[in-house]
């Protein structure tokens, strides 16, 4: 007698290859029906080549009859239209923009800690370093040197993202050296973000956290073209230079054609404490541009992070400070992470889920 257990246990074996996932967790096998000897089920095939769509059949058929040699076993191959529409990461369910008008505020150091901020939560999180000229996250991560593997998967090859405590990461840093130049011009630049989102074998998470690089180039648009994007964080400084430049920033994810919701802003170097004076702050830069770049996004202000050494310290030895108990400023991150996680979850309840744009350029 078959059971069925098993042979969605066998199933679990073959891979999607789009992701790299089983294609039961994937979710392209349904309507499994077994009567006596016939086994019979449907396998979405949306957006598979003729050739990939051969070895699948193959490797179901193959995979079932080495537990069960007399099973007849009939695959009706379909195509969902609606699932290829946004077939981009359909194992992720958020994917944040980390976003800033210029460099140099911190937008790196916000995305490490709060994708390390989420793991710590319990979420399963993914960063893509997407700052394709200035790639930080191999330093941050205490990853330098490191080179992501490559598996074969139905004759196309696909990059394994690093990982650090438990965080999937892909960065350029991990494929270049670390002195060498990227000269690349936008249509490249587009297409290597591509491959970072669909070549590589990304598994289940709850959160990919995207490390953008500063303004509204190539980038950014190639991102909001090719994943649905559930929605961006704002970096600034508290000065009024990075504030103007960030609302340019922000105003290009409230485009009408492209609508990828704001989900708060975090202001970096609020202020400056000494680790001798844990009670004194001294605005360098000013005060209130985290403020006001919320209120012009009809958003809300996630967390001010202040400008402590160590925060500095542990991005440059790999170590984030979201790790780091007894820190002075642990708190104010886990007080952004806090109201990151309870922004997206309104979000989710109020909006329906962003699409990937079509935009004219």
């Amino acid at each position: 007698m078959i059971d069925s257990n098993v042979i969605v246990e066998l199933l679990r074996a073959i891979k999607d290859p789009r992701t790299g996932m089983d294609i039961v967790s994937a979710k392209l096998v349904s309507e499994l029906k077994i009567n006596g000897d016939k086994i019979s089920f449907a396998l979405n095939n949306s957006d598979m080549e003729d050739a990939v769509k051969q070895q699948i059949n193959f490797a179901c058929i193959s995979g079932i009859q080495t537990k069960y040699p007399q099973a007849d076993v009939h695959i009706h191959m379909h195509s969902d239209a609606q699932s290829a529409k946004d077939r981009a990461l359909p194992q992720v369910k958020n994917i944040i923009a980390v976003a800033s008008g210029k460099g140099g505020v911190g937008k790196s150091t916000m995305s490490v800690n709060l994708a390390m901020g989420l793991k710590n939560a319990g979420y399963r999180v993914g960063i893509l370093d997407a700052d394709l000229y200035g790639p930080s996250l191999p330093t941050m991560l205490g990853l330098q040197g490191k080179r992501p593997k490559i598996e074969s998967l139905y004759g196309k090859h696909k990059i394994v993202p690093l990982q650090f405590e438990g965080v999937y990461a892909i960065s350029m840093g991990f494929i270049i050296e670390p002195e060498q130049a990227v000269v690349l011009r936008g249509p490249r630049l587009g297409g290597i973000i591509k491959q970072f989102i669909n070549d590589c074998l990304w598994p289940e998470l709850d959160f990919m956290i995207i490390d953008l690089p500063p303004g509204t180039g190539d980038i950014q648009l190639t991102m909001v073209q090719t994943v649905p994007v559930t929605g961006a964080v704002m970096v600034t400084t508290p000065q009024e230079v990075a504030v103007v430049d960030a609302v340019k920033a922000m105003n290009m994810f409230l485009l009408p054609n492209v609508q990828v919701p704001i989900l708060g802003v975090v202001e970096n170097m609020s202020w400056f404490t000494p680790a001798e004076l844990p009670d004194n702050k001294y605005y360098l830069f000013g005060e209130g541009g985290g403020k006001s770049l919320a209120k012009a996004a009809n958003s809300v202000l996630l967390g001010q992070i202040p400008l402590i050494q160590g925060i500095r310290e542990g991005g440059d030895q790999g170590s984030p400070i979201i790790l780091q108990e007894g820190n002075l400023a642990k708190p104010y991150f886990d007080e952004m992470i806090g109201n990151f996680i309870r922004q997206v979850n309104i979000r989710n309840e109020v909006l329906k889920p962003t699409e990937t744009v079509k935009i004219n350029t």
